[in-house]
């Protein structure tokens, strides 16, 4: 890590602690059954946050130099993309998983850079690809649609 200014780095170090005292907070509240191991279920979210309370602690006192930040077009673009995958885990339940698959990772590859037509075919490859491989081979259960895949 380059020493900096990294007033962005000292934000994103700040909201990071914020989230690890949050999330070990919720930890705490987890109910715990009078069966249960020594361990127990609170134990390993609270190893989480407190990585997260270090990891934010390290961002916010060694920043680094302040990052070129992409013009307004490209960071739209990057919001667009997380507007897609938003509505990708919202259409999982109503269109399956293969049609919502197919059509996020098209799009997703046609803003990469692919040409609209093998864009198209990514995202096919891409949905039945993981189907074959998650759902076949490996037995694991993934959104069914109207028509079952």
């Amino acid at each position: 890590m380059t020493g900096g200014t990294g007033v962005s780095d000292r934000v994103l170090g700040g909201i990071g602690l914020v989230l690890a005292a949050f999330y070990i907070w919720q930890a705490t509240t987890i109910q715990v059954s009078f069966i249960s191991d020594p361990v127990g279920p609170k134990t390993f979210p609270i190893i989480i946050g407190l990585l997260l309370a270090v990891s934010s602690l390290v961002i916010m006192l060694k920043p680094d130099a302040e990052p070129h930040w992409p013009a307004i077009g490209r960071l739209a673009e990057i919001a667009l993309a997380v507007v897609v995958l938003v509505a990708y885990a919202m259409a999982l339940p109503a269109v399956g998983f293969v049609a919502a698959t197919a059509v996020a990772s098209a799009f997703l590859s046609w803003r990469l850079g692919t040409a609209p037509l093998p864009a198209v075919a990514a995202g096919v490859a891409i949905a039945l690809g993981i189907y074959v491989v998650f759902h076949l081979i490996l037995g694991l259960s993934l959104a069914e649609g109207p028509y079952g895949f």
